[in-house]
């Protein structure tokens, strides 16, 4: 579901830049308030385990692959606002270092999982769940549709924006430019994935981590749930040291991320230009994409904006390392490091702005 750069073009790009920016604005200014309390560790812990799920990727009809996103979860422990920020940035984390999605799509990337799947997620969670006890078994249900519909309603939106590309965007002979299938063949050729395999996915983990917060640790239930003094909450939201056995489980995660090199094959839309050019690699794309065979070069915009950004460390393989299952875990663990340095650097930030502020007051 990561759009790479030039499967859009930079007029769709932009629209959805600044589609993305007030729900941006409007999630920092929320947010704003919880980076000066105690919920930086749990922020960043949402974020790293929404940036490692997304590295367990899982075998899709037609030969391609996708993944979980952790976009149930993040909103519910989270709230919708916060929840944009912490995949917004594991998704930044994930364009700039790996590849995985590019940087002119960004914003289109964001809009799909971080903004309408987070809104969706907590807007079917807080309907399903409605006033019901924080270990209600109806919660467990509330989280497992939650996480289902954000995940298909991402997916959606990724097939939309893939499919209108071939009839905005197209050379005088009517080649297409970007993405190279038309609505007909990108919404069954995402959704049907989504539908089954990555959907479910996404479900387990939401409906599961919900199931075990009710046992393990309920209070992190509580700042989505409808009466809750969130300003409350939020001065007893745990730190480092209380999330440590969280943190214990997302390292333990991380050494397991090398089961998502398991699954063969690339996801439907992240093919780069030279695939288009390989005779196997377009078999596996026409297969994909309902026995439609692809345009006979690569799209001319594909292949100028494809290369327009070179992560330090594609794929998730580290050049310097020969073992692949290691790059992974490196990456991982890498990824989480930047993360954890971002959500203490807002934090850092945000304190810094108060204190100057109260002097300036004084």
């Amino acid at each position: 579901m990561h759009i790479p750069d030039g499967y859009l073009s930079p007029s769709t790009c932009a629209v959805l830049y600044a589609g993305a920016m007030p729900f941006w604005l409007v999630a920092l200014k929320k947010v704003q308030r919880l980076l000066k309390t105690r919920f930086v560790p749990l922020i960043s812990l949402v974020s790293a385990f929404c940036f490692v799920v997304m590295m367990f990727n899982v075998p899709l009809p037609g030969g391609t692959t996708g993944h979980a996103v952790g976009m149930g979860i993040a909103a519910i422990v989270l709230g919708p606002w916060a929840s944009i920020l912490a995949i917004s940035v594991a998704l930044l984390i994930q364009a700039v270092f790996f590849g995985d999605g590019g940087i002119t799509c960004y914003g289109a990337n964001c809009f799909n999982m971080a903004i309408v799947g987070s809104l969706v997620a907590w807007a079917v969670y807080r309907l399903v769940s409605g006033r019901t006890p924080l270990q209600s078994p109806r919660r467990v249900v509330a989280a497992a549709l939650a996480g289902y519909l954000a995940i298909n309603a991402s997916a959606l939106c990724a097939a939309v924006e893939f499919g209108i590309q071939p009839g905005l965007f197209h050379d005088p002979g009517g080649a297409p430019l970007y993405a190279p299938y038309p609505l007909s063949v990108a919404i069954p050729a995402m959704l049907i994935g989504h539908l089954s395999f990555a959907g479910l996915a996404e479900l387990v983990i939401s409906a599961g981590l919900v199931a075990w917060l009710q046992s393990a640790n309920v209070s992190l239930l509580k700042l989505t749930a409808p009466g809750v003094e969130v300003e409350d909450e939020l001065l007893q939201a745990p730190g480092w040291s209380a999330l440590r056995w969280f943190w214990v489980g997302l390292a333990a995660l991380m050494i397991a991320t090398p089961l998502g090199l398991l699954a063969a094959g690339s996801a439907w839309g992240e093919w780069d230009a030279d695939d288009f050019k390989k005779p196997e690699t377009r078999q596996e794309i026409a297969a994909a994409s309902h026995n439609m065979a692809p345009p006979e070069n690569p799209p001319a915009g594909l292949e100028r904006l494809g290369s327009i950004w070179s992560a330090p460390f594609p794929d998730y393989a580290p050049a310097f390392l020969k073992n692949k299952n290691f790059g992974y875990v490196l990456s991982a663990m890498f990824g989480t490091g930047l993360i954890i340095f971002i959500c203490l650097l807002a934090g850092w930030i945000s304190r810094l702005g108060e204190s100057q502020s109260a002097r300036q007051t004084r």
